[in-house]
């Protein structure tokens, strides 16, 4: 393990994941369910996953203040001062500066890994090894690293991470490639242009740097929000932390990391990696990855029966009976509240029915 006392992980918990309605919803979204039917949610997998990293002494979580409560039960173990609270969705620049001028305050020295709360990672021993790989080359270089996915097919719903050629100018070793470019989420041709060029990879959103070399680029690329936070350090780690950054934090902008920082830096690397990832993006993600009968069939409840059904993602309250017969490729999802019956083809309607729900019959449906 690379430099283990210097090394902080952010793992980002704050958003809705709309596109898993009805059974994420505002007050219990995504990250928060047994989503994958292991008696744990996808935080929790998370969380466990870079125990192994670091203490727990040295993981944060970023969240909405609404979530506070959830992040405590299903973390008890947690600190509450690594519980960081937003007090309001403002991207994921802003909470990850605010972060990284928290550690820096704390230790000068550290290297801080940055990860979404809600992905699946099947390759463990992989995935911690490239972390280890950036963790290294972070900790003595300035730069900023990111995970990059090697594509198995050409996926119109993630964006992508050009990286440059080999040349000895740019190659840092076989592992750690240049980024020339971050691309837009593409066309179908322009995906699967990039599936037989190779030098293209899909960016999964997890980050590797040291708090020197992340808070540099925050003053180079995004003075605003540098300016905004690094007001905190004599703050930071007191009693007046969350008071600070409730007055403070809603005047941040609201953008991306990507768009603040990575696409502007010059000193961008990536590290390809297979590591069986998926965002988990989608019900169609989901039932990719999960566990299916003879019939492709994904389901999770315990009293069923299936008749001349193929290919559907199926998932009821326990203790919920269901016969369902003449089904194929559909989305059956019933949260106790709502139930959801819908192709899976048309699966991106989702989130727009979910508006019109609310817009219809109220906020008890968000």
């Amino acid at each position: 393990m690379t430099g283990t006392n210097n090394t902080y992980v952010l793992i980002m918990a704050g958003g809705v994941g709309s596109r898993f309605w009805p059974k994420s919803r505002n007050h219990f979204p995504k990250q928060f369910i047994d989503i994958l039917g292991l008696g744990k949610s996808l935080l929790q997998l998370t969380y466990e996953r870079f125990l192994n990293i670091c203490s727990n002494e040295q993981i944060y979580i970023l969240t909405n203040e609404s979530y506070a409560g959830l992040v405590a039960e299903q973390l008890p173990e947690l600190l509450e001062n690594n519980i960081l609270l937003e007090p309001s969705r403002n991207n994921t620049a802003p909470c990850i500066a605010y972060a990284s001028y928290k550690i820096h305050q704390q230790n000068p020295n550290a290297n801080i890994i940055v990860a979404p709360s809600d992905h699946l990672i099947l390759k463990e021993d992989v995935f911690l090894g490239k972390i280890n790989l950036a963790l290294n080359f972070a900790s003595k270089n300035d730069a900023l690293l990111t995970l990059g996915i090697e594509p198995s097919r050409p996926d119109t719903g993630y964006g992508y991470i050009k990286y440059k050629r080999m040349d000895s100018e740019y190659q840092i070793s076989n592992d750690i490639k240049k980024v020339e470019a971050f691309m837009e989420k593409p066309s179908l041709d322009k995906a699967n242009e990039y599936l037989r060029n190779g030098d293209y990879l899909w960016n999964a959103g997890i980050f590797i740097w040291s708090s020197k070399s992340i808070i540099n680029a925050f003053e180079l690329h995004a003075p605003l929000i540098s300016e905004l936070f690094k007001g905190g350090l004599s703050i930071y780690n007191t009693n007046s932390e969350q008071n600070f950054i409730n007055e403070n934090y809603p005047k941040s902008p609201n953008i991306s990391i990507d768009y603040a920082i990575l696409e502007k830096a010059d000193n961008v690397y990536t590290i390809p990696a297979d590591i069986g990832w998926s965002d988990l993006g989608t019900w169609a993600s989901l039932h990719e990855v999960a566990n299916k009968d003879g019939y492709e069939n994904s389901v999770n409840c315990d009293i069923i029966t299936l008749k001349n059904t193929n290919n559907c993602l199926i998932q009821l309250p326990p203790g919920k009976a269901a016969v369902i017969k003449g089904m194929e490729n559909f989305i059956i999802v019933d949260d106790g509240k709502v139930l959801l019956i819908y192709p899976k083809s048309d699966e991106q309607e989702i989130k727009q029915v979910a508006n019109e729900m609310v817009a219809n019959f109220g906020k008890d449906f968000q």
